[in-house]
């Protein structure tokens, strides 16, 4: 028997725009899990109002900071609310939706590797593989997207080679980023890992 699948709600790059935060609130009553790829505010302009109104929708909302965010204000600023987890550098297991693993890395911007994920990454790979055996389905968050894509792509690859090399390895379902704005809405696939761009408006994944 198929274990059901999960309706998660991706998003990313807000920029603290109110139409985007009511186009996710929308779409929420859909969605079973929020997944936020970073840069949700401006340079942290109103950051805690804007994480204090995508907790009160009322959804388990997991995110990433972006370029836009530095982690450890994210991280004080989840402590303070209920709904909301900060997922850099961490793997998360939503007791409501135990056949997921949920593995996030946020910030980067234009740089080709990440020294901070790989050695997140190296370290996490014993607990990765055992999810993996007990038949948990691995998403992965990033801010940047992986590189050598149609995610990354704007004239030339703008995406992280350490993302698509852990996508390569571990294969997970899902991996949502964003970054940049000129390929939002687009996806592709690295083997069986499908990529999205998910855009500020938001995208309902089943995973």
């Amino acid at each position: 028997m198929k274990k059901p699948k999960i309706r998660i709600l991706a998003f990313s790059d807000l920029h603290g725009s109110e139409k985007a935060l009511a186009a996710i609130a929308r779409k929420a009553k859909k969605a079973d899990i929020l997944v936020c790829a970073g840069d949700f505010t401006v340079f942290e302009h109103n950051i805690l109002r804007i994480m204090r109104k995508l907790d009160s929708i009322g959804r388990p909302v997991l995110l990433v900071n972006g370029n836009h965010e530095d982690e450890t204000l994210v991280a004080e600023i989840c402590k303070t609310l209920k709904n909301t987890t900060q997922l850099h550098c961490k793997i998360c297991i939503n007791t409501r939706f135990p056949n997921y693993a949920f593995i996030g890395h946020g910030g980067e911007g234009f740089s080709h590797t990440s020294e901070e994920f790989e050695r997140f990454a190296a370290a996490a790979t014993k607990k990765i593989r055992q999810l993996q055996k007990q038949k948990k389905k691995i998403v992965l968050v990033t801010h940047q997207p992986p590189y050598g894509t149609k995610v990354d792509y704007i004239w030339t690859q703008h995406g992280n080679k350490s993302y698509s090399r852990f996508d390569r390895r571990f294969q997970p379902v899902l991996h949502i980023s964003g970054h940049l704005h000129e390929t939002q809405g687009k996806q592709d696939r690295i083997g069986k890992t499908l990529v999205i761009n998910p855009g500020p408006k938001g995208k309902i994944v089943k995973a």
